[in-house]
C-alpha cells in the first residue's frame, strides 16, 4: 500500500492521507486539493497558505450546511458535517508556521466545531482538564478527551499521547478509542506539553521526561469511578513512541504499554534531518520544533532536544509493552522499532509488529492505512488489560 499522492511532495501528501483515515470526504478532499496542486511544486513550506484557504473554505461551508441541518432538527447530520469542518480546520491549521496569519482564528473555529459536533451527535467523548501540578506553571492543566467503555465498570483505561504535530482530536480519529471501547477499555486521548491546546493556549513546550506528566494522567483517572486503577495502560503515535514508553519505564503504575511507530532517538533523527536524510512530518519543519520546545534559535533546540533518546530507559519497563512499526516508513527508520525492541529486557511479555505489504500499515504510523495498527493495538490492550477481544 502507498500514500494517495496528489502533490508533488511528501508531506502535503501525509496530510491529505491523514485526513482520509480520519474521516475525509475524497471528492471533498479532491475539491480542495485540485486547485492548489501548482501551489506544492514550490515546495513544503511555500504554498502553505493557499493550503489553509482552500481547506478552510470547505470547513466553512460544511459549518453553514451543518447549521441547515441543524435549523430543520437533523442533529445527526449537523454533527457529521461539523466532524469534517473541524478535521479540515485542523489539517489547515497544522499545515502552517507558527505565528502564520489566520493560524489563530483557524484553531479556535476548529476547537468550537469539533466541541458542537460533539454535542449534537451525542459523540463518547468528554473534554477534561488534567491538572498538571507543581511541576508546570500554577493552573496549566493537560486538555483531554475521555473515552468510555460502555457498561457497568470500573473499565480499564489506556492513556494515548499525541506526536510532535497531532492534537487530541486527531488521536479520537485514528478510531483507537473507539476500538478499544468495543473492547471494554476507555481511553483518555491527551493533548500533553508540546502539542495541541497545551502548546497553542497555554504555551507549555514538550517535556522529553514524559512521566512527569503521564503520571498526573494517572493522578486524575485514579479519582475516576469508572476506571480500574490497576488496569491503566499507555500509548502514543509518532513522537510518541518516545512519550508512551519513556513514561511506562518510570510511572510504576502503568500496567502494560505500547508505541504507534517507534522513536527510539529522536535526538539522532535531527541530526539526519539536518543532512536531508528522511521526510519531514510538516512544513516550516525547523520553526515548528523550536516553538514546541520552547527554543530560542537551533543551538538552544537541540540542546532541550537531548533527552529525546530512549537508550539505557528501557530496562525500566517491567510490564507487557508492544513495539509497532511500518516496514516503509519514511520518516523515522524502522531500525528503531528493533532498538526499542531488544532494550525492553526486563519486559515479562514484549512484541515486536512490523507492519508489511502483506497487511498495509507501511508507511509513517500507517498514515497509508491506520486500521491494521487501530486493530492490532486495541488487541494487545484487550490482552493485557483484561478487555474483550471478540
Amino acid at each position: 500500500m502507498a500514500l494517495l499522492e496528489l502533490f508533488p511532495n511528501y508531506i502535503w501528501n501525509l496530510s491529505v492521507a491523514i485526513a482520509m483515515q480520519s474521516g475525509g470526504q475524497v471528492g471533498e478532499i479532491v475539491d480542495m486539493c485540485q486547485p492548489i496542486r501548482d501551489a506544492a511544486a514550490n515546495g513544503a513550506d511555500a504554498g502553505t497558505p493557499a493550503f489553509m484557504r482552500q481547506w478552510a473554505a470547505m470547513g466553512d461551508k460544511l459549518i453553514e450546511l451543518a447549521g441547515e441541518d441543524e435549523a430543520r432538527g437533523r442533529k445527526f447530520s449537523a454533527s457529521d458535517k461539523l466532524e469534517r469542518a473541524s478535521l479540515y480546520l485542523f489539517t489547515a491549521e497544522r499545515m502552517q508556521g507558527h505565528g502564520h496569519p489566520g493560524r489563530q482564528d483557524t484553531y479556535a473555529k476548529a476547537l468550537a466545531t469539533f466541541a458542537r459536533s460533539t454535542a449534537l451527535g451525542g459523540i463518547n467523548r468528554e473534554r477534561v482538564d488534567v491538572p498538571l501540578g507543581d511541576d508546570y506553571p500554577a493552573g496549566a492543566t493537560m486538555p483531554a478527551l475521555y473515552t468510555r467503555a460502555a457498561g457497568p465498570g470500573p473499565h480499564p483505561v489506556v492513556v494515548y499521547c499525541n506526536g510532535l504535530d497531532s492534537c487530541k482530536e486527531l488521536l479520537y480519529w485514528s478510531h483507537l478509542p473507539t476500538a478499544l471501547a468495543r473492547r471494554g477499555i476507555s481511553t483518555l486521548c491527551v493533548d500533553q506539553p508540546g502539542s495541541g491546546e497545551a502548546l497553542r493556549l497555554q504555551n507549555l513546550p514538550v517535556t522529553p521526561e514524559s512521566e512527569r506528566w503521564a503520571s498526573r494522567a494517572i493522578d486524575w483517572l485514579e479519582t475516576q469511578p469508572d476506571v480500574d486503577p490497576e488496569r491503566i495502560g499507555m500509548t502514543g503515535i509518532s513522537l510518541g513512541g518516545h512519550f508512551a514508553p519513556r513514561a511506562v519505564a518510570y510511572e510504576s503504575r502503568f500496567a502494560s504499554g505500547a508505541c504507534w511507530g517507534a522513536n527510539h532517538n529522536w535526538r539522532e533523527v535531527q541530526d539526519k534531518r539536518m543532512k536531508k536524510e528522511g521526510e519531514n512530518p510538516v512544513p516550516h519543519y525547523w520553526a515548528h520544533v523550536m516553538w514546541a520546545f520552547g527554543a530560542s534559535d537551533m543551538d538552544d533546540f537541540l540542546a532541550k532536544s537531548d533527552g529525546m533518546n530512549l537508550n539505557g530507559h528501557m530496562d525500566g519497563v517491567r510490564v507487557p509493552f508492544l513495539v509497532t512499526h511500518g516496514a516503509s516508513d519514511r520518516q523515522i527508520s524502522v531500525q528503531y522499532a528493533h532498538d526499542c525492541y531488544e532494550q525492553l529486557v526486563n519486559s515479562p511479555r514484549r512484541e515486536l509488529k512490523i507492519f508489511t505489504a502483506r497487511e498495509g500499515g507501511v508507511e509513517h504510523v500507517g498514515a497509508d492505512n491506520m486500521s491494521y495498527g487501530c486493530d492490532y493495538i486495541a488487541d494487545w490492550f484487550a490482552d493485557t488489560l483484561g478487555g474483550t477481544i471478540g
